[in-house]
């Protein structure tokens, strides 16, 4: 865990920040190659990723502070503007990115899936280094684990301070590391990874059917993400038997299989 990479005067460079900002990076070059491929004029990517990315950040900030507002804010509200420090909830900027998308296709007069179908083939890169991020801060951890890919984090961690501070404490005030625990930060980033290799071959083969990669995407990660949530170690908000990111992405796997169907069923047409 490496949370603060180095720190000249009153300027410090957190891990966190760093990798988000290596993520938009790699998905906009990611973005334009994709358009450049498909005989798409990428000229107008620049202002439309970059909206995207703020939205995405403040929705995602949003979500987070609600879910974890007694837990963490409640006591220092002011945190809540310490973007840097970690404590976003992708599903929260996801939402957030959606209606600037949808926004952005009214102005324009462009399809929607025209444009969702080339953003979300490289937001799995963009989330990837975010998880990344997350690990080296140390948030978004898993639960206890004794297997060999249990993860140690250092004093005054997330997940130190989650077992120290449980009832009865997990480890003493004193503790020098936490008790292993399931990277879930690197099952998501390999896993996004991967996941946009997928997409980013599919794109210029099926970027014409529009909505596929769309589905593919909402379908792929929701699922993904309902099983890691299984592995979270950290507090969780719970609608039912469900977390709450578990019950997103039962409606986000409901909405990309509608994409899928609508994919196939204009299919010729777009042929």
């Amino acid at each position: 865990m490496h949370s603060e990479l180095f720190q000249i005067g009153p300027l410090t460079l957190r891990a966190f920040g760093l990798c988000m900002a290596l993520g938009f990076l790699f998905g906009w070059q990611a973005a334009v190659w994709l358009s450049k491929r498909t005989g798409q004029n990428p000229d107008q990517l620049t202002s439309l990723l970059t909206w995207l990315m703020v939205s995405a950040v403040l929705g995602a900030r949003t979500a987070y502070v609600l879910e974890h507002w007694t837990a963490e804010f409640a006591a220092h509200p002011l945190d809540v503007l310490r973007i840097d420090q970690g404590g976003l909830m992708f599903y929260g900027g996801l939402i957030a990115a959606a209606f600037v998308l949808a926004l952005y296709a009214r102005i324009y007069r462009q399809h929607l899936f025209q444009i969702t179908d080339l953003v979300l083939a490289v937001v799995p890169i963009g989330h990837a280094f975010g998880r990344l991020g997350c690990f080296m801060h140390g948030c978004c951890y898993g639960k206890i684990t004794q297997s060999c890919i249990g993860v140690a984090f250092p004093p005054h961690s997330p997940a130190w301070w989650e077992q120290a501070s449980a009832t009865p404490p997990l480890i003493a005030q004193d503790a020098l590391a936490s008790l292993p625990v399931i990277p879930t930060q690197l099952i998501e980033s390999a896993a996004n990874f991967i996941l946009f290799i997928v997409l980013y071959r599919l794109y210029p083969r099926r970027h014409r059917q529009r909505g596929f990669v769309t589905g593919c995407y909402l379908v792929s990660y929701a699922a993904l993400r309902f099983g890691i949530e299984y592995l979270r170690g950290d507090p969780r908000l719970a609608i039912g038997p469900f977390s709450i990111s578990q019950t997103i992405s039962l409606g986000i796997m409901a909405l990309g299989a509608g994409c899928l169907a609508y994919a196939r069923r204009t299919a010729p047409r777009a042929a």
